[in-house]
């Protein structure tokens, strides 16, 4: 019996956070290579001070 609660938290609890927080990373990740890509490729864009 313990080991069908065991299961049921994993489910339930484990592996939703773990799919979010991989994906956060993931996401962060791209994040800075794109910014960091295209300020390097418009460098000396007025429109780069814009940005945030």
């Amino acid at each position: 019996m313990p080991g069908v609660i065991i299961i049921a938290i994993v489910l339930v609890v484990a592996i939703p956070v773990s799919v979010l927080m991989s994906g956060a990373v993931a996401s962060a990740l791209l994040g800075y290579f794109l910014k960091d890509e295209a300020e390097t490729s418009h460098a000396g864009s007025e429109l780069i001070e814009t940005n945030i």
